[in-house]
């Protein structure tokens, strides 16, 4: 057991959170009873994870995808007054992290993600609001583009939208969790083979086409499913914590 304020204390340090500029509040959004015994992460915060969580008798939640992000109605109103209500009732804290869970380089969900492709990391690059959260590398051997769309429907669980690129053979690939289509004209730039991030966009299929980078996007949550229970996976380690993560699907 330690407390909340502990627990959110060591994590913030942890994740180095001040040296991002992020889309919404990173650490407690949502004070709970002061103690935690049970940690429960997830990838969002949605309904269905609070009630599983709760019902897992969980004294606070870990999650990437949080609260009160910039430019929402910040009124307590419909399904956010119902989520908070639902916490505070059962006392249970809700942290959420989000570029800082990214970006970290041992329990973020890019290096994760890596892990999980079996991809070698030689660095990181990107232009966002704090230190780079995409990171580049190489395939474990070079392979072509639809071999390259096998691997990850393997590793997760999903088939990947592919844009296939000029190049026959694959080496070299950037990539970014979630939501950072984006960034796929900085990778092409970088020179990398192809880019794998989250979702797609209009504009990125042609941005591929054009620019003959192979682009794979492979679902903003099937990218981002490992760093939150990776992070609670170490603070149960680090505190004597029960953890669980709870799997809530999603197929965006």
């Amino acid at each position: 057991m330690i407390s909340l304020n502990e627990l959110v204390t060591y994590t913030n340090q942890l994740l180095d959170i001040d040296a991002f500029r992020d889309y919404g509040p990173n650490g407690l959004q949502v004070e709970g009873r002061g103690d935690v015994q049970k940690l429960v992460t997830g990838v969002t915060a949605s309904q269905a994870l609070i009630d599983a969580a709760i019902g897992a008798d969980a004294d606070a939640i870990l999650v990437h995808h949080g609260y009160f992000w910039k430019g929402e109605d910040p009124c307590i109103v419909g399904i956010k007054k119902q989520r908070i209500a639902r916490l505070l009732d059962a006392g249970v804290s809700l942290l959420a992290y989000h570029l800082p869970l990214d970006a970290h380089p041992e329990l973020g969900n890019n290096v994760c993600l890596a892990r999980e492709l079996s991809l070698s990391i030689k660095g990181t690059f990107g232009t966002g609001p704090g230190p780079d959260i995409a990171f580049y590398g190489e395939l474990s051997k070079p392979m072509s583009g639809e071999q390259l769309v096998n691997l990850i429907s393997e590793c997760l669980g999903r088939e990947p939208l592919h844009v296939a690129g000029q190049k026959q053979t694959i080496k070299t690939i950037g990539w970014c969790s979630g939501g950072a289509q984006g960034m796929i004209e900085l990778a092409a730039k970088q020179g990398y083979d192809a880019y794998l991030t989250g979702e797609v966009s209009e504009q990125t299929v042609h941005i591929a086409r054009e620019t003959g980078i192979h682009f794979y996007a492979a679902g903003h949550h099937a990218t981002e499913r490992y760093g939150a229970p990776a992070l609670g996976a170490h603070l149960a380690s680090q505190f004597g914590l029960s953890h669980q993560y709870i799997e809530i699907d999603n197929p965006a």
